[in-house]
């Protein structure tokens, strides 16, 4: 799954990147090391802008809110539950599929925080111990450094309570794709501990290589089989991962120091 990312670059370096046509220095976002749902986050989509003439789709960089509300809600309460779709059904559940085959975007971050259910955790569990241990969390990267561009949907949701002219009368929020996560060794892993990303966790984001930007990003692209194999997992091979300090378990906790790499799990924690 994806719950909590960290996404430190600004527009200038996303759209060098990504090769972004349109973005409002108003829109800009401060850096943020721990991303959680219901934020305000980056997406990059291919839309015709609002009230041109012209139709054609240009490359933008949005700030939308991360939890997808459909746009068929009567409310905007489930957004908080749909900060993730699943890359195996995404294209038939209702909450996404029309997304799916129209609004897709990619959200950029450094990387994501994920937190390891280890065996002793589960045995703990097992003999009814009320007190949950603290899970070590490790934060999961590119290995050369790049951009790590997570599949997304983005979707409209009108507040019929309020007027057409209200700043609040429209919602545009996303959901991350995630995939089975991969069982390859990691490109660089922490002494101890996963060597593979299922080692810490079921599910991944799924991440686009540069090589799938451009189709998944093209409204015009329709077809459901034609988008489905753009889910494929990426090559193996091109992710690290290495422990972190547990403070990033706190959603208060903000700062560059969350990333900072430990040289092992910290003491109190399990794997």
């Amino acid at each position: 799954m994806c719950g909590r990312y960290a996404a430190s670059r600004g527009p200038e370096d996303l759209a060098g990147v990504f090769e972004i046509e349109k973005w409002e220095p108003e829109d800009a976002l401060d850096p943020d090391f721990n991303v959680a749902p219901t934020k305000e986050v980056y997406v990059v989509l291919d839309r015709p802008l609002k009230g041109a003439e012209d139709p054609a789709p240009v490359r933008q960089l949005r700030r939308l809110k991360w939890g997808l509300i459909p746009s068929w809600s009567k409310t905007p309460e489930g957004g908080a539950r749909m900060i993730n779709a699943r890359s195996e059904t995404v294209h038939e559940k209702p909450s996404f599929r029309r997304a799916f085959t129209s609004r897709r975007c990619v959200i950029p971050a450094d990387g994501y925080y994920e937190w390891v259910t280890g065996t002793g955790e589960r045995d703990l569990e097992v003999e009814g111990k009320k007190k949950r241990p603290r899970k070590q969390p490790y934060f999961v990267l590119p290995a050369d450094g790049s951009v790590f561009a997570m599949a997304g949907l983005y979707e409209f949701w009108r507040d019929r309570t309020l007027p057409d002219d209200h700043p609040r009368a429209w919602w545009a929020t996303c959901s991350v794709i995630t995939t089975e996560a991969e069982t390859s060794p990691l490109a660089v892993g922490p002494e101890e501990g996963p060597r593979s990303l299922a080692d810490i966790h079921p599910r991944m984001p799924l991440m686009l290589t540069p090589d799938r930007w451009d189709a998944w990003l093209d409204p015009s692209r329709t077809d459901v089989e034609d988008l489905r194999s753009l889910l494929a997992p990426p090559p193996e091979g091109l992710m690290r991962a290495y422990p972190v300090s547990t403070a990033v378990s706190n959603v208060r906790n903000n700062g560059p120091e969350l990333l900072k790499e430990l040289e092992g799990p910290e003491e109190g924690t399990l794997f």
